[in-house]
C-alpha cells in the first residue's frame, strides 16, 4: 500500500477524500486535523478501513510543529507516497475592514503551512524517487469573489507553488498538481443560501453544485499511475460553472 498524508481530513472535502481513498484498498491514509471528528472516527472504526486509515492531530496554525510532525509520521509509517494539502479556512470580509489577525491566519493556514508541508513531505518522497503532491486550491483563485480577496490570494498562491514545485521535483519522480473545486455543499459554504446559492447554481450548465465525491475522484486520479505524466497543472471540478 502507498502511504498518503491527507491534511484536513476530519470533515467536508477532506473526509470525502479519505473515504474514497480507503475504498480503493491501494492506500494507507493518515488524516490530520485539529481534533478527531465523529465522522472520521466512524470511518476509522469501520472494520474494513481500520488498518488503512489513521488519525494524527495537527494544527497547521502552529507551523513550527510541521517538520517534527513529518519526521514522526515517516518514522511510524515509512516514506510518503503522497501529500494532499486540503486544510483551509475561509474567513470572508472586505479587505479594507478585515482585521489583520484574520489576514495572518488565512495566510498561515492556507499558504504558509502547505509550503512547509510540501517542503518536508517532498524530502520523504525523494528517498524513493516517486511521489505525488496535490494542493487543494479553489476556482476563486482564478475568478475572484467579493469579500474573498485574501482567501483568493492564498489559493492563487497554491497554483504558483504548484507550477514551480513541479519543475523542482520532476526529476525526482514527483508530480505536483492543484485541484480547483467549485462551490460545494460543505461547512465552508454553509452561509451561501437563498438567492446567492441559486445564482451560483445557475452559472453551472448542469444547474447544480459540484459534489465532494466528484473532487475526491479527481484527487484519486491524480494519485494514480494513469496520471504519472500530469504535473504542474490545475484540474477544475466545478460542474462547469466557470466554463
Amino acid at each position: 500500500m502507498k502511504t498518503v498524508l491527507l491534511i484536513g481530513a476530519t470533515r467536508g472535502l477532506g473526509l470525502a477524500i479519505a473515504e474514497d481513498l480507503v475504498n480503493t484498498k491501494d492506500y494507507l491514509v493518515i488524516g490530520t486535523g485539529r481534533r478527531l471528528s465523529s465522522e472520521l472516527q466512524a470511518l476509522i472504526d469501520n472494520s474494513d478501513y481500520s488498518e488503512r486509515l489513521h488519525f494524527r492531530q495537527l494544527d497547521v496554525v502552529n507551523t513550527s510543529a510541521i517538520h517534527e510532525f513529518i519526521v514522526e509520521v515517516t518514522k511510524q509509517f515509512g516514506p510518503l507516497y503522497a501529500l494532499i494539502n486540503n486544510a483551509a479556512i475561509g474567513h470572508d470580509g472586505i479587505l479594507a475592514t478585515m482585521h489583520e489577525k484574520d489576514i495572518d491566519e488565512l495566510l498561515t493556514v492556507n499558504l504558509h503551512a502547505p509550503i512547509l508541508l510540501s517542503k518536508y513531505a517532498s524530502r520523504s518522497m525523494l528517498t524513493r524517487m516517486n511521489g505525488r503532491i496535490i494542493q487543494i486550491s479553489s476556482i476563486i483563485a482564478e475568478t475572484g469573489f467579493k469579500g474573498l480577496a485574501v482567501y483568493g490570494a492564498t489559493k492563487a498562491g497554491l497554483i504558483g507553488l504548484t507550477k514551480s514545485l513541479a519543475r523542482e521535483l520532476g526529476r525526482g519522480g514527483i508530480t505536483v498538481n492543484a485541484v480547483l473545486p467549485g462551490y460545494m455543499e460543505t461547512d465552508m459554504t454553509a452561509g451561501l443560501q437563498g438567492d446567492k446559492l441559486d445564482s451560483i447554481k445557475r452559472r453551472s450548465p448542469s444547474g447544480k453544485l459540484a459534489d465532494t465525491k466528484d473532487v475526491a475522484a479527481a484527487v484519486r486520479f491524480l494519485l494514480s499511475d494513469d496520471a504519472s505524466s500530469i504535473t504542474g497543472t490545475t484540474l477544475t471540478v466545478d460542474a462547469g460553472s466557470t466554463a
